[in-house]
């Protein structure tokens, strides 16, 4: 675990130090949905990195919520390790796509948003937690399988091919909780 959490501490601090040597003008990128049909591996290196970061700071954001409003120990326990493992995927990504000019974003897309907004609304926050934890991991597993077999980006494939089996992993613990 310590070997783990060096190894994202220097993915950080090289992502800090690396985004200080480039331009500050990100790149123009058109929308894409967070609920991309099947089909996902024809995503441009662009469009990847935008969608894989708005999950990545979704799982972040709603798992921090998680830690605030559930007293349900599985639930903080499974927010705790999603968060911590999004932060390390989101440095990987931020690394690897700085190499190409694509700078992720900072901001929720609008579906991931809207998704966070119901969860912090939600009457019954456990239960929306749960589903919402179980349908971004299925997505984000299928998007960042997709993107490591058949991605345009040599650069962002290893990410992808990473954050694949970390969300495999995200998505059965989802569905146990």
């Amino acid at each position: 675990m310590r070997l783990r959490n060096w190894f994202a501490g220097v993915a950080v601090g090289s992502a800090l130090l690396l985004g200080a040597c480039q331009p500050k003008q990100p790149p123009v990128r058109p929308p894409v949905s967070p609920d991309r049909p099947a089909g996902t591996a024809a995503l441009s290196p662009a469009d990847y990195v935008a969608l894989a970061a708005s999950i990545d700071l979704f799982a972040v954001q709603s798992s921090e919520l998680a830690l605030a409003r559930t007293a349900t120990v599985r639930l903080r326990d499974y927010a705790t390790m999603a968060a911590a493992a999004h932060n390390g995927t989101a440095a990987q990504l931020s690394f690897a796509g700085r190499r190409l000019n694509l700078l992720p974003s900072a901001r929720l897309m609008p579906a991931h948003q809207a998704m966070l907004d119901a969860l912090s609304a939600s009457s019954d926050f456990d239960a929306t937690y749960r589903r919402q934890q179980v349908e971004v991991h299925r997505v984000a597993a299928r998007l960042h399988g997709d993107f490591a077999a058949s991605g345009e980006s040599a650069t962002l494939r290893p990410v992808a091919a990473s954050a694949a089996r970390i969300e495999r992993a995200h998505l059965e613990r989802a569905r146990g909780l």
